[in-house]
């Protein structure tokens, strides 16, 4: 909401208080001021001037010379390029010396030889947005109306001089929407009365009923419709005030009927519309649900088809409005129009936001509707309109309005103690002071005892339980003079579980190996959720999906990281790795609530290494994920926990996958995607893992242990084993393990051999072990024992046989 500070005057006392205060107070009681705009901040030398010749440039097609009457008798010449400029127009005129908006300084100049005291103005070169500008005035200079002074500050003629508060308005706080809402709030705050229009039309001796009938079938959306007739109306350009207080309000002026029907819309917080009496076509209204497929012309000029779910005004038979939203174009106040037929209703705000909604249509009417206007200002606004029409547009007010009145609305009484009051607030105020408070607001009150009953005036929709008087009570009262007070009792130091401490590794973990966190939503698709899921379950549905791409909760994590991959590799980032910790969703039954298990994935593609400078790349591959899940177990002491067995599962390569295995028990998966979903994304060589992280974070530790530095040598041996093409490097290198005893430290594979050489159907494998005793030098008896030890549990456990 813009709130004019100039307007706002007129309605209330604001003497000594200046904007930027009045904004700080209003911030203070409850209503957040978002800025406050001085409309002439930094211009200045633009008066009011008088064109008295205007004429052709001797040498530009494009351009005028015109002499201009600045007022006491100062005439300069005026080179001017607008195609609107004339003879006897009262300007704009920014003078030699002056200053508009991007500190743009006006000095003399000679345009094709001819020389130029200054600039003729438009709208937008002063600071005026050019959407909100008269279309008459949208190309060109604005003409001020022929009484206007010549000479006076031509801001000032435009109310420039003013300042506008932004209002961030909360939803409960419609009532704010509205330039008397919003002087009743600052009267609150200032303690000082307000002065509230008083419309008093005069009216002639016939009556609107005889020329309009009223019938709404649709009474629970549209309890109240009042309709008034003005006939004779003259209409034009709105006076410059009118159009001003518009503009600075973000409203286009139109013509006066229009923009007085958006001045009441400001004003009074209540929607007008104007229709042409004589396009009606009949002399009735009818308000109903619109018929299934019927077809209205809005006055955008697009033709938009209905529901039984949306509101429309008819003239019996076919619709000329979407009621609290758009009138339509078959019945739109033109400048051939005499007779006006004015609208003022009350509808319900749910029907209302279903047709805006449906049609894109937010509009300055429908969004308060929507959040509820008051009903008690329906007939005061169409008499406050009634009463305009007559001074601006000449118009003759047929006495009396024809109606359909359903409404039932009384104002809501809420009662609360003094007590209550004191001990949410924390305060000792005495029961005078808080009818101070309903009074400042404009609320009865009674008092009985310890108990206030408030009588909440239908402006006030906001209030309606006891928690609603208090808050009112402790906002006015100041929330800065609220007493502060320290908690009483024991506190204790909140600290992070251990569950959090090592999630809290494992991020850092997956940074510090050069992994970016990803969040992505929970929600996803039915194609997606149960790919690469680690526990196989039906996916739980939502009851209302906002689209079929996020109907379902997640199973797995990777597919959402692989559209990360997609999305970065589209934008030419070629290298990508990525990380996420987070919630998949099982489903235990119809009943309960699916349960959540945070797992931790993983996605990289592209090269791991790049050094052009030494000719070096090193690309992603199985191992490079391994090392990063293996370095992981490791920072969790857990690497003695952890093993990989080959498997084959759906979305990944069949020769390049496994499951991780933590003590035995399967807890995730390691691989390269399948080529074929590869390149249904677009992606180049991807390897993913995920795992579950509850069980990895949950998994008993061994405590930290340190071994020192040996003081004795080691002894490696290097052994060829010639085994079945089947076999498994990890399985041998577990058996190696297991018979080395005490004196074997360490086990790497380091070749393979698969060449002409060998036998079909075989392999050579080798490997490196590294043998040493803490407390002696070993003697290559005591090598010789251990490594023979190991030889015979290969041949007898995996056929391996030493390569010749």
């Amino acid at each position: 909401m813009l709130v004019s500070y100039k307007w706002l005057q007129e309605y209330i006392d604001l003497e000594g208080v200046s904007a930027e205060e009045l904004a700080e107070k209003i911030t203070k009681s409850g209503i957040e001021v978002e800025g406050v705009e001085k409309l002439n901040e930094g211009l200045k030398g633009v008066v009011v001037g008088h064109v008295l010749e205007c004429e052709k440039h001797p040498n530009a097609e494009k351009l005028n010379k015109t002499l201009v009457d600045l007022g006491n008798g100062e005439q300069v010449q005026i080179i001017c390029g607008a195609p609107n400029v004339g003879k006897g127009q009262k300007v704009a005129v920014a003078t030699v010396g002056a200053v508009l908006p991007g500190n743009f300084k006006i000095k003399k100049a000679k345009l094709r030889g001819e020389e130029s005291h200054g600039m003729i103005c438009s709208l937008q070169e002063l600071g005026i947005e050019g959407k909100l500008a008269p279309k008459e005035y949208a190309e060109g200079i604005y003409n001020f109306t022929p009484d206007t002074e010549i000479g006076q500050d031509a801001l000032e003629a435009l109310n420039r001089d003013d300042e506008i508060l932004e209002l961030g308005l909360t939803p409960n706080r419609a009532d704010a929407m509205s330039m008397l809402g919003v002087a009743y709030e600052v009267g609150a705050i200032l303690g000082k009365d307000i002065k509230l229009p008083n419309p008093q039309p005069e009216t002639s001796t016939e009556l609107a009923s005889d020329y309009i009938n009223v019938t709404v079938e649709a009474k629970e959306d549209n309890p109240l419709y009042v309709a008034k007739v003005i006939k004779n109306v003259k209409v034009g350009p709105s006076p410059v005030w009118l159009q001003t207080r518009l503009m600075a309000a973000g409203i286009r002026p139109h013509n006066n009927v229009v923009d007085i029907t958006n001045f009441i819309l400001l004003e009074y917080g209540q929607p007008l519309h104007a229709f042409d009496y004589d396009k009606l076509g009949s002399k009735e209204i009818l308000v109903r649900r619109a018929k299934d497929g019927e077809v209205i012309e809005t006055l955008d000029d697009v033709k938009r088809t209905l529901t039984p779910d949306h509101l429309v005004i008819t003239n019996g038979t076919e619709p000329v409005a979407l009621a609290g939203v758009m009138g339509g174009a078959n019945s739109e106040v033109g400048s051939d129009t005499t007779t006006v037929l004015l609208e003022s209703a009350y509808f319900t705000g749910g029907v209302i936001r279903k047709a805006s909604k449906d049609h894109g249509l937010r509009s300055e009417a429908s969004s308060r509707y929507e959040k509820g206007v008051d009903p008690a200002r329906v007939r005061p606004a169409a008499e406050r309109a009634a009463e305009l029409m007559i001074e601006l547009a000449g118009g003759e007010v047929l006495g009396g309005e024809a109606e359909a009145d359903a409404l039932d609305v009384k104002p809501a009484v809420v009662s609360t103690t003094l007590g209550k009051i004191n001990k949410v607030l924390g305060t000792d105020l005495e029961m005078n002071q808080v009818e101070d408070i309903f009074a400042r607001l404009k609320f009865e009150t009674a008092v009985d005892n310890d108990t206030i009953t408030v009588t909440v005036p239908t402006r006030r929709g906001d209030i309606t339980i006891e928690e609603d008087l208090i808050e009112e009570v402790g906002r006015l009262y100041g929330y800065d003079n609220l007493p502060t007070t320290l908690p009483v009792g024991e506190s204790t130091p909140g600290h992070l579980s251990d569950y959090q401490k090592k999630r809290r590794v494992v991020r850092r973990y997956m940074e510090g190996a050069g992994l970016y966190q990803a969040v992505t939503y929970s929600l996803t698709s039915a194609e997606k959720a149960t790919q690469y899921a680690l526990d196989k379950r039906e996916p739980v549905q939502l009851a209302m999906p906002m689209s079929e791409d996020r109907s379902l909760l997640r199973l797995s994590i990777v597919p959402q990281l692989l559209e990360v991959l997609k999305y970065n590799i589209a934008r030419q980032t070629e290298s990508f790795a990525a990380y996420e910790t987070g919630a998949v969703f099982l489903k235990n039954s119809n009943e309960d609530l699916p349960e959540e298990r945070e797992h931790l994935a993983a996605a990289i593609t592209g090269l791991w290494e790049s050094h052009p400078w030494q000719g070096e790349k090193k690309p992603v591959d199985f191992f490079v994920l391994k090392g990063i899940v293996e370095g992981l177990f490791a920072k969790l002491g857990l690497e003695s926990q952890l093993d990989f067995a080959k498997a084959e599962l759906d979305g990944l390569h069949p020769g390049r996958t496994a499951e991780i295995l933590l003590n035995g028990n399967v807890i995730g998966f390691i691989g390269q995607v399948h080529p074929t979903q590869q390149k249904s994304l677009d992606l180049k060589e991807t390897y993913v893992f995920e795992l579950s992280l509850k069980a990895l974070l949950e998994a008993e530790t061994a405590p930290l242990q340190y071994t020192a530095i040996p003081r004795f040598p080691s002894i490696s041996r290097d052994i060829a084993l010639v085994v079945e093409k089947a076999t498994a490097a990890g399985d041998l290198e577990t058996i190696i393990t297991e018979a080395g005893g005490s004196l074997l430290k360490e086990v790497n594979v380091f070749d393979l051999y698969e060449g002409e050489k060998m036998e079909e159907g075989k392999k050579s494998l080798a490997f490196s072990l590294k043998y040493f005793d803490p407390e002696k030098t070993l003697t290559d008896e005591d090598i010789a024992k251990a490594h023979n030890k190991v030889l015979a549990a290969l041949e007898e456990k995996a056929g391996a046989v030493l390569r010749g």
